[in-house]
């Protein structure tokens, strides 16, 4: 499997096309929609669809441009459609299995940040995608419009906390690392976990 990260914006939002084989994913388009274009095309590879992990602008800016650039479905927590306010193809309600190539996909609903965040597990290759929900030494932000502090306390236990430490994340803002770097450098995260 390989993982092409694309940053963008003043909010400096990762952006991600996760491929195998010819197939891939496009995760958090939020700038720049020509540029997941550009390279899925040079690369010769077939978009399966595009999957948003929250309905926030600098994760969601280009993802309907690109949808219909390359023709692929989006896909989208119900919880966080309204807010989006684009056309949504797929409705998310977390649970759901999907398919890349030999990979098998599991959709895990983490809401805190807003009410449809969503994180992508690859449980073959050891990686998740997190978006806003954990970062590798801050959680996202749970004081707008449909962020819950409870929520996401409640997404950390029920969540984030079962990942075993080899688990790459790959989050919405800043660098990937393990969830082992997670449980020694992430204060936010541990606090929640200590309390319980």
């Amino acid at each position: 499997m390989e993982i092409k990260r694309f940053v963008g914006g003043i909010l400096e939002a990762n952006g991600y096309v996760v491929s195998e084989g010819n197939d891939c994913y496009i995760i958090d388009p939020g700038y720049k929609p020509g540029v997941f274009t550009k390279y899925v095309k040079k690369q010769g590879l077939q978009p399966l669809g595009i999957l948003l992990t929250h309905h926030h602008s600098d994760h969601t800016g280009a993802a309907a441009l690109t949808a219909k650039n390359l023709d692929c479905p989006l896909l989208l927590h119900r919880a966080d459609c309204d807010m989006y306010g684009e056309p949504v193809d797929v409705y998310l309600e977390g649970g759901e299995s999907l398919r890349l190539g030999e990979e098998r996909i599991t959709v895990l609903h983490t809401p805190g940040h807003t009410k449809g965040s969503v994180c992508f597990m690859f449980p073959k290759s050891r990686v998740c995608f997190t978006g806003d929900t954990v970062f590798n030494v801050d959680l996202g932000r749970t004081d707008l419009s449909d962020g819950s502090e409870e929520e996401m306390r409640e997404s950390i236990l029920r969540v984030v906390n079962r990942w075993a430490g080899d688990v790459m994340i790959y989050p919405g803002h800043g660098d990937h690392c393990t969830m082992k770097t997670v449980r020694k450098i992430n204060q936010e995260f541990l606090d929640i976990v200590r309390k319980g």
